[in-house]
C-alpha cells in the first residue's frame, strides 16, 4: 500500500521531467535523457576500470539473468550501472526503476559478503521496491501518453515500439490506471 497521495505525485514527477526535457505531456522518454538531466552516468561493468574481467565475465554471462541494473551512491552522486545484455525494453525499465530511486531520495540497500561462503547479499526494503516500480511506470507511460495512444488507435505493438516497453509494462499500466474504462466512458458520452 502506497502512502496517501503517491501515485498522483508518481504521475506528476513523470510530467515535470517531460517539461524539463521539453517534451509534450504524451511523448515518449528516453530514460537515458533522465539520467543525463539528473546527472547519474549509465555505465556497463565493462566501463568499470576498477572491475577485473573476470567479475565482468560471470556479470555479462554466467550471471546476466540475475540482475538488470543498480544505482551506487556516496551519498551526493549517483552512477547506475546497467546489464546491457538485456533486451533494450529490459533496460528502459531498469533505467526507470533505478531514475525512481535517485529521485525519491530512497536509501540505497546494503551489500554484504558471507564469510562461510562468499556469497554477495544485499538487503531488500520491499516499500521502496514497490515505489521505485510505480513512479518508472508512470515515468516510462504517463497517464496522458495511455490516453493519447488509446485516443488515437495505436495497436499495442506500436506501442511498445514508441515507447520502448515490454507488452507486460504496458498491459500493467493500462490496467492499473482505467483508462481504457475512462476512454470507453468518454466515447460512449460522445456518442449520445
Amino acid at each position: 500500500m502506497f502512502r496517501r497521495g503517491f501515485k498522483t505525485s508518481s504521475e506528476e514527477t513523470a510530467l515535470k521531467i517531460r517539461r524539463k526535457l521539453s517534451l509534450a505531456p504524451h511523448a515518449p522518454v528516453n530514460p537515458a535523457a533522465i539520467a543525463q538531466l539528473l546527472a547519474i552516468p549509465i555505465v556497463a561493468p565493462r566501463e568499470l576500470a576498477e572491475l577485473p574481467e573476470d567479475v565482468c565475465s560471470r556479470l555479462g554471462q554466467d550471471h546476466s539473468e540475475a540482475w538488470s541494473a543498480i544505482t551506487v551512491s556516496d551519498g551526493n552522486r549517483h552512477l547506475i550501472v546497467v546489464n546491457s545484455t538485456h533486451a533494450p525494453t529490459r533496460i528502459n525499465s531498469s533505467l526507470g526503476h533505478e531514475i525512481a530511486h535517485v529521485i525519491l531520495g530512497h536509501e540505497p540497500s546494503m551489500m554484504f559478503i558471507t564469510p562461510q561462503s562468499g556469497m554477495t547479499l544485499r538487503t531488500y526494503n520491499k516499500d521502496q521496491e514497490d515505489e521505485a516500480n510505480w513512479l518508472a511506470g508512470c515515468i516510462l507511460l504517463p497517464r496522458p501518453a495511455l490516453l493519447y495512444v488509446r485516443q488515437h488507435g495505436l495497436s499495442d505493438d506500436q506501442v511498445c515500439r514508441e515507447y520502448g516497453v515490454s507488452s507486460a509494462m504496458f498491459r500493467f499500466r493500462i490496467n492499473c490506471t482505467g483508462v481504457d474504462l475512462q476512454v470507453r466512458r468518454m466515447r460512449n458520452s460522445y456518442s449520445k
